[in-house]
């Protein structure tokens, strides 16, 4: 009992006295595993959003489109063990506050179905005594900005207006999420859909089937195909749709991890080190309690739960920290716990190894009172003999020799801040890429900025129209198709736009740009997903037309997971081309494409739909708020060794300062020879990480675009005065927190025995 409270007393005296570097260590801890908690929740399969709603909703596994309603019975095919609908479906345009976004009415009866109901969130469900009623998806509810109660204008193909009123708000997992998944749902009841639109001929008819293996969905499309043959319009399965719903938690997610994984390291080294530090700056306190009794056994476990202690704190923290973000982000249902325990004891066991040796070195400390702690002796380092040959001033040179007295501790220090300045860097160039995508949005297939949707005009009134603004450069008529993959028994975005002589500037990375008829090019998406490369054909049919072409390039491509083939709108049929859905107005240098949208709509009195491009980068703006928070974690973890380092520094060199003085060495001489020792690791370290950084960002970078589906080619390195300013951040700022402790040094009073 009495080592025990002995021990204890120790602790919390030697805590007391490097309180600021115990508060480093936990924090840096506490943010590495708030970092892994968060990108294995968005990383995770069971925690997507898709797996949720399905499970709430009992979701299909494989959504069919036909042009009628289906005559045979879909039951029936092998492996279905429930069917939804058939619902007939209608598109119509929604306008709301002087927006128009595309829509498509689903009847769906009072009763919910059993399979595939919409999860009402907000709100009550169909109700016959509100035949005007009308539930919406929450992401497209969102974006229009509804509220309960709201009216809900829609324009049906021939351009009659109608209102309903919003009942409902509901989750999906029907499809994606608007407006990456288009068009916006919308639920109705099937009598007010027949008044809305009476026309069946404008219809389709959407059937649901819930299989009994999930996985078995690829082979259960095959056959509706056949079965459905020239009727089926698309065809999508679960797993379409949980893609759609997780790209962009699935980049940042990636992006988390990877800091997460290498700052963990990065900790574990500053842990190692800090616990080595306090180590060789303990040995006579060590020796010490050996003398007092103290067994191997008991000085070990003491080292360690000083130091291990302070890890799992920070693990605790962490912990807390991470599962609490993603509860207030996703809900208490999305977050998994088994990822969060295993990354939990993970990392305590990374801590405790990170400590473990250190302590086992500090119980093998001889039961000797007084141990010497004058550093090891040995030859002047290759940079130090270079400081003399170049007759530097006597405090750097002393600094120099000393910075490479422990060759080991040395190389910690050193590496310890490498790893957190390369995945700074890493982060800047992410940084980079995402400026690049705002600057020059043509190179990530944005060469237009408005997209012109005829509305109530003709077709050739609203080109005219487009074409006359003075700021509109060029205009390229388009129409977004689906069309059935071959063998894959699944659809696919065809991007028909501009014409094979005058095609729309797709950025093409791999290849060449289609110059004719039947010539296309490719998403790395789609190549990945139809085992396709440059050069081959691939036979598609679009609305039961074959749609024959060459892939003739690659493109970068960040919509549809890459899933997407562009071509000229004369390489489809005229049934598909004509008229055409949109132009994209590329507009002149300096244009401001706000001013030229208020003008297409004042010079048409309302009658166009006139949207602006969403640049990719606004949908991964969240992206920059983690990359600050994560280099604020990476930098705690580098002052933590830092802050090691210098204290190790100071307690080798205890006696030469006071010699030093003796010798007549100024204070500012003193705390000169300090800072260069220091200063010259932290110079090695930031170095050797922003070289290693550079060398690998672009293509990490680039790596996760392809697989993802965007394609490689979209990397960008931080610009050489970002990379100045941060290594003159880094050092600067790593140079300063040296400095606290060596004035304090330099001020101390020389011994009189020293004198």
């Amino acid at each position: 009992m009495s080592t025990a409270l002995a021990g204890s007393r120790w602790i919390r005296a030697d805590l007391r006295a490097r309180t600021g570097e115990a508060v480093l260590t936990v924090l840096a801890v506490a943010g590495i595993v708030a970092a892994l908690i968060t990108a294995a929740t968005l990383l995770e399969d069971s925690t997507n959003p898709w797996r949720s709603l399905s499970a709430q909703t009992d979701g299909a596994h494989v959504w069919i489109y036909i042009k009628d309603s289906p005559q045979v019975a879909l039951g029936g095919i092998d492996g279905v063990t429930q069917t939804a609908g058939p619902y007939r479906s209608a598109p119509v345009t929604v306008a709301q506050d002087g927006k128009k976004e595309p829509a498509s009415l689903r009847a769906m009866p009072a009763t919910p179905a059993a399979v595939a109901h919409p999860l009402v969130a907000e709100g009550r469900w169909l109700d016959p005594s509100q035949p005007d009623g009308v539930v919406v998806e929450r992401s497209f509810a969102a974006s229009l900005g509804l509220r309960l109660g709201a009216p809900f204008s829609i324009i049906t193909i021939n351009g009659e207006r109608h209102t309903l009123y919003v009942r409902g708000i509901a989750d999906s997992a029907d499809q994606g999420f608007y407006p990456e998944w288009t068009p916006g749902l919308a639920y109705v009841l099937p009598v007010m859909l027949d008044r809305v639109e009476p026309m069946l001929g404008r219809s389709e008819w959407v059937t649901g089937l819930r299989l009994a293996d999930p996985e078995a969905a690829q082979v259960v499309s095959q056959r509706v195909v056949v079965l459905l043959e020239d009727r089926l319009q698309r065809v999508y399965t679960w797993r379409e749709v949980r893609s759609a719903m997780e790209l962009d938690n699935r980049l940042l997610g990636t992006l988390l991890a990877l800091f997460g994984v290498v700052g963990l390291v990065a900790a574990a080294l500053a842990l190692a080190n800090a616990a080595g530090g306090r180590v060789l700056g303990q040995l006579r306190d060590l020796a010490t309690l050996k003398s007092m009794g103290f067994t191997r056994g008991q000085v070990a476990l003491l080292l360690l739960v000083e130091h291990g202690a302070l890890g799992l704190l920070g693990v605790a923290i962490g912990a807390v920290v991470g599962w609490g973000v993603m509860v207030a982000m996703l809900g208490v249902g999305s977050v998994a716990p088994f990822p969060v325990l295993a990354i939990v004891g993970g990392t305590a066991l990374v801590v405790l190894a990170a400590v473990g040796v250190p302590a086992w070195r500090g119980g093998r400390t001889p039961p000797i009172p007084d141990v010497p702690s004058a550093p090891p002796r040995g030859h002047l380092s290759r940079l130090a003999r270079l400081a003399l040959l170049v007759r530097l001033p006597p405090a750097l040179v002393l600094g120099t020799r000393d910075a490479f007295t422990r060759r080991v501790p040395a190389f910690l220090t050193a590496f310890g801040l490498a790893v957190p300045m390369m995945m700074i860097t890493i982060g800047l160039g992410v940084w980079a890429t995402l400026d690049n995508f705002s600057a020059h949005p043509e190179q990530v297939g944005q060469h237009a900025a408005l997209y012109v949707k005829p509305g109530k005009e003709e077709p050739a009134v609203a080109e005219r129209l487009a074409g006359q603004d003075k700021d509109v450069a060029e205009v390229y008529p388009g129409t977004d198709v689906n069309a059935l993959a071959p063998g894959e028994a699944r659809s696919v975005r065809v991007r028909a736009i501009g014409s094979s002589a005058a095609p729309y500037p797709f950025p093409v990375v791999e290849g060449r740009m289609y110059a004719r008829q039947g010539e296309a090019v490719a998403g790395q998406g789609l190549l990945d997903l139809l085992g396709l490369k440059i050069g081959d054909r691939v036979r598609l049919t679009v609305g039961g037309t074959p749609l024959i072409v060459r892939i003739v390039g690659r493109t970068v491509e960040p919509e549809q997971d890459g899933e997407v083939l562009s071509v000229g709108l004369d390489s489809l049929a005229a049934k598909d081309a004509v008229p055409p859905e949109y132009y994209a107005l590329a507009l002149k240098p300096g244009a401001d494409p706000l001013e030229v949208r208020g003008r297409l709509l004042a010079g048409s009195q309302e009658g166009l739909d006139v949207q602006a491009a969403v640049n990719p980068a606004d949908r991964l703006s969240i992206i920059r708020v983690v990359i600050v928070a994560l280099i604020a974690v990476l930098a705690l973890i580098g002052l933590a060794n830092l802050l090691t380092a210098s204290a190790l520094g100071l307690r080798d060199h205890a006696f030469d300062l006071a010699v030093l003085k003796a010798m007549g060495l100024t204070p500012r001489q003193v705390m000169a020879t300090l800072v260069t020792g220091t200063g010259l690791l932290v110079v090695l370290g930031v170095g050797v990480g922003t070289a290693a950084g550079i060398s690998v960002v672009t293509g990490l970078i680039d790596w996760q675009g392809h697989t993802s589906g965007v394609g490689a080619g979209i990397g960008r390195a931080p610009s050489a005065l970002t990379l100045g300013v941060a290594v003159l951040v880094a050092v600067g700022t790593a140079l300063a927190v040296a400095l606290i402790p060596a004035r304090r040094a330099a001020r101390a009073q020389v011994p009189v025995t020293s004198r």
